[in-house]
């Protein structure tokens, strides 16, 4: 197809290279992260209503689609501005990152042809998907996101009621001021103690004249043995109830580790019988320590 190359220019000084096809054409943009904002939003319009025209994998698309998510990465700087000063010590550059994601998801779901603009959709996108990194990554213990959301609606009632109490609120006034339970107040509280924690590493003051030692040493470990003694206390009377021929063939396989057809010619059947045999009975035995 014949194609027709002219430069036209940017508001920043860059030029934008426009290969016109005889029917459709697609800007080619020099540096895309150099384009001025206004002349971003102008562009993107055409890069948007290319984007629906184009299928999936092909390299025009991916060209379109990385182009879109370069000339609006000002979006997502702008957002990250609000969290710069954040004390949990996350760095500027993953809230960028970040933010980048949101940008990528709001970008797939643009749809220009509804007359909106792409930073109305885009900014709550980005800022929400940063947000959501702080609430999910910031725990110093994992818990639900069911309590992350119970301890900011306590951190914010007990805000509001000690202004009003001019103390600290009891559990039984926060409960009524959020119209939930006492047991539902207690639960966030006691979630909220894993959003930070102590190091490991960090010494313990004992006022004794006992030397200081590190509180990793002072904690006990989990045995890992415990576990699997608990499993084969559950598993042994279970393994009595099988009849011998499986027994013997569970015996076989992970006592004498060996193969479905050894034992298969061992005792004479097929492999196929030995390998439905043993799946039945391990699916019996799961649903009985499960069970249990």
């Amino acid at each position: 197809m014949d194609t027709l190359t002219t430069h036209a220019p940017v508001g920043t000084g860059e030029s934008v290279t426009e290969t016109t096809h005889l029917l459709e054409p697609l800007p080619r943009v020099a540096d895309p992260r150099e384009v001025a904002p206004e002349d971003a939003r102008a562009l993107s319009k055409t890069f948007f209503e290319r984007l629906r025209t184009l299928d999936e994998g092909t390299h025009e698309r991916q060209y379109v689609r990385n182009t879109l998510i370069e000339m609006n990465l000002s979006l997502v700087q702008f957002a990250a501005r609000r969290f710069r000063n954040r004390t949990d010590g996350t760095d500027i550059e993953d809230i960028i990152q970040v933010g980048t994601i949101g940008l990528i998801k709001a970008i797939d779901r643009f749809d220009p042809t509804l007359g909106n603009e792409f930073a109305t959709l885009a900014l709550p996108y980005i800022t929400g998907e940063i947000k959501r990194h702080f609430r999910d990554t910031t725990w110093a213990v994992r818990v639900p996101r069911r309590l992350q959301e119970l301890r900011i609606a306590l951190a914010r009632g007990k805000e509001e009621l000690h202004a009003v109490l001019d103390r600290a609120p009891t559990v039984r006034e926060l409960a009524e001021h959020l119209e939930i339970t006492d047991e539902e107040v207690v639960e966030g509280m006691v979630a909220a103690n894993g959003h930070s924690s102590q190091p490991l590493e960090q010494e313990t003051d004992d006022s004794s004249a006992a030397a200081v030692r590190p509180l990793a040493e002072m904690l006990g470990s989990e045995d890992p043995a415990m576990e699997l003694f608990e499993d084969f206390r559950t598993l042994a009377p279970l393994l009595s109830r099988l009849e011998g021929r499986e027994r013997l063939i569970l015996q076989m396989r992970f006592g004498q580790e060996m193969t479905q057809a050894q034992i298969g010619e061992r005792l004479g059947i097929s492999q196929m019988q030995i390998s439905r045999i043993l799946t039945r009975t391990l699916a019996r035995l799961r649903e009985g320590m499960l069970a249990d």
